[in-house]
C-alpha cells in the first residue's frame, strides 16, 4: 500500500470515529487554493499544494461540488456560483461587523493574557509620532497610564519602531536622518545607526520591544495589525512598568506577536 493510501485510510478511521476537524480546515483551504487560482486547477496539483492525497480531495471537491460551491472544468476545478454567493454573504457580515470591534476583542484578549495594559497605536500622517488611538487598562493597581490621543516619538516608542519596521530600510534611514532624536530618559537610545539595528531586529522577529526609551520604568512590547488588503493598521501595544516585565520580556513579545497575528486574521490578512 502506498503512502497516499495509508494517509487516506488514517483519514477515513478519523472521520468514523466522530468527524475530523482536519477536514474543515481543508476544505477552507481547498477554497483558498482556488480563489488564488485565475485558471481551473487540476486535482493532482492541488494535491501537491495542500500536500494532501488526491483521493481525501476527490472526496472533498465531490462533496463541495454538490453545493455548487466547485465546478469541474475539464479535467480541472474551479469556484462554482455558491463559492461567490457565501463570499457576497461573508463580505456583508464583514460590514455589520466593524473592523474596529474585532480589534477591540482582540486588544481585551490580549490584556487579559498578559495582565497589562493594552494599547493601539497609529502613525501620523508626517511619519514622526505615534497617537494612541484606543486602549484596554490593566486591573493591577501598579499600571502604565496613558491617555487616548497621548502623542510618542516612533523612535523611543515600541509602537512606533514596530511601524518603522515594515518600512524599506531606506525609509527608515530617511526618517532617522529627518527625526529629531532628543534624550527622553536616560537610556533613550538616540544614535541613527544604533537605531537602524534596533528596527531592523524588529523586522525579523516581528515585534518590537522597548525598556526605558519613551519614559523611565516603562516597558513596551508591539507587533503590528494588517487588514485584508495588506494595509497596516497599526500597532498592537503591551505597556507594562518595567519592574514587572524584567523576566517576561520574551512571554510578552511572544504574546503580541500572537495576539496582532489573530487581529489579522480577523481583518482578513493571509
Amino acid at each position: 500500500m502506498s503512502a497516499e493510501d495509508q494517509n487516506a485510510d488514517a483519514e477515513k478511521r478519523e472521520e468514523r470515529r466522530g468527524g475530523s476537524p482536519q477536514s474543515v480546515t481543508r476544505v477552507i483551504r481547498l477554497l483558498e487554493a482556488l480563489c488564488a487560482s485565475t485558471e481551473p486547477v487540476s486535482l493532482a496539483d492541488l494535491s501537491r499544494r495542500l500536500a494532501t492525497p488526491k483521493s481525501s480531495l476527490a472526496a472533498l471537491l465531490r462533496g463541495l461540488a454538490d453545493e455548487d460551491f466547485v465546478t469541474a472544468a475539464e479535467g480541472a476545478w474551479r469556484l462554482g456560483p455558491g463559492a461567490f454567493g457565501l463570499g457576497s454573504a461573508l463580505t456583508e457580515a464583514r460590514r455589520r461587523l466593524q473592523s474596529s470591534d474585532l480589534v477591540r476583542e482582540g486588544m481585551r484578549r490580549l490584556c487579559e493574557r498578559s495582565g497589562e495594559t493594552v494599547l493601539l497605536a497609529v502613525g501620523d500622517q508626517e511619519g514622526d509620532q505615534v497617537t494612541y488611538v484606543d486602549l484596554v487598562e490593566s486591573r493591577n493597581v501598579v499600571r502604565y497610564s496613558v491617555s487616548i490621543g497621548d502623542r510618542r516619538p516612533f523612535y523611543a516608542t515600541a509602537g512606533g519602531r514596530a511601524l518603522l519596521s515594515t518600512c524599506s530600510p531606506a525609509a527608515v534611514d530617511v526618517y532617522l536622518k529627518r527625526a529629531a532624536l532628543g534624550q527622553l530618559a536616560p537610556g533613550t537610545v538616540t544614535h541613527p545607526a544604533a537605531l537602524a539595528q534596533i528596527v531592523d531586529q524588529a523586522r525579523e522577529r516581528g515585534y518590537a520591544q522597548t525598556v526605558d526609551q519613551a519614559a523611565e520604568g516603562v516597558t513596551g512590547s508591539a507587533s503590528v495589525i494588517r487588514d485584508a488588503s495588506a494595509r497596516v493598521v497599526g500597532a498592537l501595544v503591551i505597556a507594562a512598568p518595567s519592574g514587572r516585565a524584567q523576566g517576561r520580556l520574551d512571554e510578552l513579545g511572544r504574546l503580541v506577536l500572537e495576539e496582532a497575528a489573530a487581529i489579522s486574521r480577523s481583518l482578513g490578512f493571509r
